[in-house]
């Protein structure tokens, strides 16, 4: 299996972890916000890939009003330099009652050999339109995707804020649907136990995390190939969520995710959020 296989499991976690319910979201055009929501959040997370440091995760949300802005970007390389990929996500939109509301989506990307862009509307809370520079037919033995499929999903940066929500005392208890362009899947959190955080310097927030358990369950979009098929059996994937009281967040603080050749890591370095108040808070780790 090549590095690059080996990796899209990361990719696919990274910018795809989304746990918000989506049945019955309300019509953004109606609801009035949620209170409490941030001004400002930025994320940073270092990539490790089997012990190696091989890179950052960087995200960031803007929100004013009714109005998010939300962008990530990746920056791996391993083999001495030898593969390098860079990946920039954006995505826009409206906040509903019950969480994001996406509008428009791009994911552009560039690695050996390969580069390109994705981009999708959406109306309401479907997909209305994707385009895919380039254009590249659907690889033989890949599950069709259906116009229902496209129905009731988020974009995968709308996804990681809608995950940072939650009213429930367990985090955990909770599935998604996603769409990443390319592939629909969704994602089933269960509860597994809570650990503690340790800090650089202390912010005055709980220092523990719930340690949840994620299944990839793949809908359309993919090939049925040895690296899907053991992520989607994988009972070793889990993703940790810090609550962050003072700004009624839960923050992804790691990811982890087993591979055939070592584990996959994103680990929170450094949290930044600036409260309705204008309140700063910083987590470092």
């Amino acid at each position: 299996m090549s590095l690059i296989a080996r990796m899209r499991p990361l990719r696919l976690i990274a910018l795809g972890l989304a746990v918000l319910p989506l049945m019955g979201l309300a019509n953004a055009a109606d609801a009035e916000p949620r209170d409490g929501w941030p001004s400002k959040v930025r994320a940073v997370y270092r990539v490790d890939f089997n012990g190696f440091d091989i890179g950052t995760f960087e995200f960031n949300a803007d929100i004013s009003g009714r109005n998010f802005t939300l962008t990530g970007n990746a920056q791996l390389s391993a083999l001495l330099g030898a593969f390098k990929w860079r990946g920039a996500t954006r995505s826009s939109g409206l906040i509903a009652a019950n969480g994001p509301r996406p509008g428009g989506y791009t994911f552009d990307f560039a690695g050996p050999g390969k580069s390109g862009a994705i981009k999708m509307a959406f109306t309401g809370d479907s997909v209305s339109s994707l385009t895919h520079d380039p254009v590249a037919p659907p690889e033989a033995g890949t599950v069709p995707i259906k116009d229902h499929h496209l129905k009731q999903v988020l974009d995968p940066l709308s996804a990681i804020m809608a995950l940072s929500r939650n009213t429930s005392d367990n985090p955990c208890d909770r599935r998604l649907a996603v769409f990443d362009g390319k592939q629909r899947f969704d994602l089933a959190l269960s509860f597994s136990r809570q650990e503690p955080i340790s800090e650089t310097r202390p912010s005055g927030q709980p220092g523990v995390a719930f340690v949840c358990r994620v299944r990839y369950l793949p809908i359309a979009g993919h090939r049925m190939t040895d690296s899907t098929r053991n992520l989607s059996e994988s009972s070793g994937i889990e993703l940790s969520l810090r609550p962050v009281p003072s700004a009624n967040l839960f923050i992804p603080h790691q990811i982890t995710i087993p591979t055939g050749a070592g584990p996959a890591t994103l680990t929170s370095l450094r949290v930044d959020i600036v409260t309705t108040r204008n309140e700063q808070i910083a987590l470092s780790h």
